[in-house]
């Protein structure tokens, strides 16, 4: 497979700004930044396994574990699904999918009321999740969530909405 990337040479500098001393020195050991438009999972873990030590390493929790839910066909392919993780008393729900001809039949419900459960069962007091106006606020709404946050415009003519849930 062909990645899309782009290399950015070190000495790269914002336009209207300036970097001195310790700071530019700290540039200078960096060799280059690269674009990455497609990141193979392996990377993304990466970043998200340091920024799990660090924060643990901050806060002394260290109880973060992934959570994932299937629902599959008779031929084992995924219809439904919902991941996340949980980490300090908190349910993080990060993807949540229904394939469309079976929502409106219970499954959606059926899927979010087991990873309640078991976010209860590892100690966690609310779920917290983000969501797109034009996706399932109504969804959520109906369960029990209510919406925290609100960023307009993202995307254009939309919203991203900060929900939580408290268990």
């Amino acid at each position: 497979m062909i990645r899309n990337r782009r290399t950015i040479n070190e000495s790269f500098v914002s336009p209207g700004s300036s970097r001195r001393g310790a700071e530019q020195k700290r540039y200078e050991m960096m060799s280059k930044f690269v674009i990455e438009r497609d990141p193979t999972l392996e990377q993304i873990q990466y970043l998200e396994d340091r920024i799990y030590e660090f924060n643990s390493t901050v806060t002394g929790l260290t109880d973060g574990e992934m959570i994932a839910i299937f629902v599959r066909d008779a031929d084992a392919r995924i219809v439904a699904g919902i991941c996340g993780n949980t980490w300090g008393g908190c349910f993080e729900i990060r993807q949540f999918w229904v394939e469309e001809r079976r929502r409106k039949h219970g499954v959606g419900t059926a899927l979010l009321y087991a990873a309640e459960e078991e976010a209860h069962r590892r100690g966690c007091s609310q779920i917290i999740l983000m969501t797109f106006s034009f996706q399932a606020r109504g969804f959520y709404t109906k369960r029990g969530f209510r919406v925290l946050a609100t960023v307009d415009h993202h995307p254009h003519g939309h919203k991203n909405l900060l929900m939580r849930k408290q268990l």
